[in-house]
This record gives C-alpha cells, sequence and structure tokens, in this order.
C-alpha cells in the first residue's frame, strides 16, 4: 500500500492543498474569513443552488431513462447486444468537451434540429441536462444492470407464485434489492453532474456556471486564487460527502441478496409487452446517444465545398495561432500520453486494489474512498497545482512530459481499482497460502495464482485507464504545452476561435476521439469477465 499512498500523497493530495493554501494563507496568516465573504457573494450563492440543482435534475431525469435501459440489458438476450453495450457506454469515457460538442451540433444555433425543427436548446438548461443524460446512461446501466442481472429469478417467481401481482413481487423482492445498486449510482451521476466542467463550459454560455467552471474562471481568467482555493473547499467537502454514502451503499449492495450467475438470467424477449419495451430502450439510445454521435461525424464531413474530408485534411496543417504544430499531433500525443497514464494507473490501482483485498479496517475503507476522490474533486484545481507545486527539486517536472500522464493517471486509477476489486475478492485465499507453504515467494504466488484469474479483469481495467485518460481535460488543459496539445485540449482550443474551419477542425478531432473510445470499448466487451461485476461499475 506505500506506492499508492505516496503517489497520491504527492499528486494529489499536495497539489490540492497547496492551491488552497496559496488562496487562503496571505501576509502570513489565515484569511479564514474570506470564506464567508465569498460564500455570501450573490453570484455565488447562484452557481452553487444551479450547480446543486442541475445535480439533482440530471439525476432524476438519467434514473427516468436509464433505468429500462439496465432492465433490458439484465434480463434480455438480443443480436448485437455487446455491441449496444459498448455503444451506450462511449459517451462516458468521451471528454465532457467532446461530450458538449456533439450536442451544441444537435442543439445549438446552426445545429440539426435548428436546421430541421427550427428548435435551439444551445443555451438553457435542457440542453445541459439532456447532455448529462447522455454522459451517464452507461452508469446506470452497468451498476444497477450489472446487479440486476445476477438477482436470482425464481425468488420473484415464487412471489407470484403465492399471489402477488407482477408489479407487488417486483416491488417487495426485486426493487429492495436492486436499492442500494440504485443509490449507488445515483450518487455517482450526481458526482459527476454537481463536478460538471466541459458540458457546462460549452452549452451553459455566460449565464449558467457549475463550481468546477466557476473554480476555472476564477484561476484561469480572474486570476482570484482566494475565491477559487473557497470553491474548492466547498467541493471538496461535498464530494467527501458524496463518496462517503456511496462508499455505505456500496457495502449494502454486497450483501442484498443470493446471486447466481448471469449468464442463466438472460433470454430472450417474450410477449408484445417484452419486446415493446425493448424496443423502446432500442429507440432511446439511437435518439439520445447515436443521434449525437452521428450528427458530430456529420459536422465533421460537411466542409464548405461540399461533403468530403477537408476538414480531416486541415488538421495536417499548422496555421500559428492556435497551435506551434498541426492538430494532427494531438493525435498521437494523446495516445502517447494515455499509454503512459496507463501504465502507472495499472501499477497503482492494481497495488491499491490488492492492499484493499488482503487487509481490512476503517483505515482501509478510508484509502478506498480517498483513491475515488479524484473522480470528483476539482481537476482544474488539481491541474493548476500542479503549475505550482511541481516545480522545485526534486520535484520539478513542470517542463517534463511525464506531467500528463501522471494527471491523467490519477483519474485513471479509480477504474483500475473498481475492476479489480471484486475479482481480486474473488480469489480463495487458500490457494495464496498453499502456494507459499510449497515455498513460493509472494510475488511467485501472485503471479502464478492470482495472475491467471484477474488477467481478463486486468486487461479491462488498463482499458478503460486508456479511455478516460485519452478524454481528461480539466487538468491537462493547464499543463499540456502548446507545441503538445492532447485532443481534448485542441478540441477546446479550436471551439474557442471563430470560423468554420476552426468548427470543423474541433469535429473532426472529436470524431477520432470517439472512434478511438468506441473501438477500446468493444474490445473490452469481448474481454471482460463472463460474470458481470455487482459491487463496482
Amino acid at each position: 500500500m506505500a506506492l499508492p499512498v505516496v503517489f497520491f500523497g504527492l499528486f494529489f493530495a499536495y497539489p490540492v492543498v497547496a492551491i488552497v493554501e496559496r488562496g487562503l494563507h496571505v501576509d502570513g496568516g489565515w484569511q479564514l474569513g474570506r470564506i464567508l465573504d465569498v460564500l455570501g457573494q450573490s453570484d455565488i450563492r447562484h452557481v452553487l443552488w444551479f450547480t446543486v440543482w442541475q445535480a439533482l435534475a440530471s439525476t432524476a431525469l438519467t434514473l427516468l431513462i436509464a433505468l429500462p435501459g439496465a432492465y433490458v440489458f439484465a434480463r434480455f438476450e438480443f443480436p448485437g447486444k455487446q455491441v449496444l453495450r459498448a455503444v451506450v457506454t462511449v459517451p462516458f469515457v468521451l471528454p465532457t468537451v467532446v461530450v458538449g460538442t456533439a450536442f451544441l451540433a444537435l442543439v445549438g444555433n446552426g445545429g440539426l434540429l435548428d436546421e430541421v425543427w427550427g428548435v435551439r436548446l444551445d443555451t438553457t438548461v435542457w440542453a445541459i441536462l439532456l447532455a448529462h443524460v447522455f454522459f451517464n446512461y452507461a452508469v446506470v446501466v452497468r451498476t444497477v444492470g450489472g446487479l440486476w442481472a445476477q438477482l436470482d429469478p425464481r425468488q420473484e417467481e415464487a412471489a407470484r407464485m403465492l399471489g402477488a401481482s407482477r408489479f407487488a413481487a417486483w416491488r417487495r423482492v426485486t426493487l429492495p434489492a436492486l436499492g442500494p445498486a440504485v443509490a449507488a449510482a445515483s450518487l455517482m451521476v450526481f458526482l459527476f453532474t454537481f463536478t460538471s466542467f466541459g458540458v457546462v463550459q460549452i452549452l451553459g454560455g455566460p449565464g449558467f456556471s457549475t463550481l468546477e467552471v466557476e473554480i476555472y474562471r476564477q484561476t484561469a481568467q480572474i486570476f482570484d486564487l482566494s475565491t477559487a482555493a473557497v470553491l474548492t473547499i466547498v467541493q471538496f467537502l461535498a464530494v467527501g460527502l458524496i463518496l462517503g454514502v456511496h462508499a455505505w451503499t456500496v457495502r449494502r449492495r454486497e450483501s442484498a441478496l443470493r446471486l447466481v450467475d448471469a449468464a442463466h438470467t438472460a433470454r430472450r424477449p417474450r410477449g408484445a409487452g417484452q419486446w415493446a419495451l425493448l424496443a423502446g430502450v432500442l429507440v432511446s439510445v439511437a435518439l439520445l446517444i447515436v443521434l449525437p454521435l452521428g450528427v458530430l461525424v456529420e459536422r465533421s464531413l460537411d466542409a464548405p465545398g461540399g461533403y468530403g474530408f477537408g476538414y480531416y485534411r486541415a488538421l495536417m496543417d499548422a496555421d500559428g495561432g492556435t497551435f506551434l504544430v498541426p492538430p494532427i499531433d494531438a493525435i498521437w500525443n494523446s495516445l502517447e500520453y494515455a499509454l503512459a497514464a496507463t501504465a502507472i494507473a495499472v501499477v497503482i490501482g492494481g497495488l491499491a486494489a490488492a492492499a484493499l483485498t488482503r487487509r481490512a479496517g476503517r483505515l482501509v475503507r478510508g484509502f478506498d474512498a480517498l483513491l475515488m476522490l479524484p473522480l470528483g474533486v476539482s481537476a482544474v484545481t488539481v491541474g493548476f497545482g500542479f503549475l505550482i507545486t511541481l516545480d522545485e527539486p526534486p520535484l520539478d517536472l513542470r517542463s517534463t512530459w511525464i506531467l500528463v500522464p501522471l494527471a491523467q493517471a490519477l483519474v485513471g486509477v479509480p477504474f483500475v481499482v473498481r475492476t479489480m476489486l471484486p475479482v481480486l475478492r474473488a480469489v480463495d485465499g487458500r490457494l495464496r497460502e498453499a502456494a507459499a507453504v510449497l515455498g513460493a515467494s509472494p510475488l511467485r504466488a501472485w503471479r502464478e495464482v492470482d495472475l491467471p484469474m484477474v488477467r481478463r479483469a486486468l486487461l479491462v481495467a488498463a482499458g478503460f485507464a486508456f479511455a478516460v485518460s485519452l478524454g481528461e481535460f480539466g487538468a491537462t488543459v493547464f499543463i499540456a504545452r502548446p507545441d503538445n496539445p492532447t485532443l481534448p485540449v485542441a478540441v477546446a482550443r479550436l471551439l474557442g476561435r471563430a470560423g468554420d474551419l476552426n468548427y470543423g477542425q474541433a469535429m473532426a478531432l472529436s470524431t477520432v476521439l470517439m472512434v478511438v473510445c468506441a473501438a477500446s470499448l468493444l474490445v473490452l466487451e469481448r474481454i471482460r469477465p463472463a460474470k458481470a461485476s455487482t459491487g463496482e461499475f
């Protein structure tokens, strides 16, 4: 556990604490009164209200739309199921700036809905809410559907035989078992929407700002570190509370009901009602997920001279303004950074998961919660903290290439841990003990006992870490050098400049990133363990 603790201490806790200290420790003293001053400002109160309100609304809307999908993926077997599971997961690993770009192409001024029906949602709350549903649909499908697929359907059938109606049996038997999973999914969706950055920044306009967007504005545009520090503390406390409740729901979920192999519960739909439900889910996925992604591709091909690859060819040229290098270089930069970040995340996350598996107690549970913090704590704060803390020996990394992979690995580690934990917990400890009795060292016992059993899960963990590293934006926007931009940073810079060429190139780069993420997820669906995870995303 030592290496993961040191890693998070140096590259997460240290930069965050340094930012807060610099913002509130002024002229040799702590300006704690600044906290009340900032929270008393009407515009800050509006930001706090909108952050909470849109997160609650986004969570409710996501559950309403995604729960039928969770049931379909859990209980139905149909052609193309693996491909569809990968499709609904693509938005989750896309950078939020690309999600915002997709909905801008769909509902913005001059977007598809504007051109066809004259409907504009570009600076309204509805655009933000729908984009959040698009982004978090997979969280509900995988978290709730993963448990639903392993609930023994015979218990509900027994209730039906005792006279309960179909709805009463579901309400009294299945729903209580699903309750912790629904609560855990709700908390994760709330967490991701509470800390929303790219979506709100692109779609919200000047009238809508979340805490994360306001932290970025105060840090990068106004240079008011004290206000940014206060908002960081508020977000940190809120995220800590959310993760604490989430950890409690996960522990409840693990003992919900007796579970069975998911392969034995899924079957082909029977009856008009089930076929109608499957059709409804397929239509909702087509409209909510496939359509925005399709519009993204269409806009990338809609060049001034007619449909073609004009915008893609323009990526080969450097204009000396937005980039010092051709935008196409962002693709190779992102792949190189993501590979390095994946290696770091797999090592740190694998060691952390192994430590959490073999130890117990409040200290270990606290460390488990710490591993999730990078998903919710301001990435903007972490990125800016990298700039002001990692610039002196022995950690003078600001001018080195490794800084970006380190920031990306912070986001990848939680996915590695969440993927590896259920599989490692399923390994019989007596096998390790037998190997030790026979003279195997701990390293050899891990290589010969654990590794063969967790190899597929390790590949899935690496794939998720790679995909989320490709899409990391909040921290990378501060530390990526102009001559080595990543794909999300390049997209944001192109969208920040006027002109059809810049917009088209942003769509082209977003499409490239989408295709890479989709290909990664299709591979993951083929190699993921046959048994769905019951306790982790």
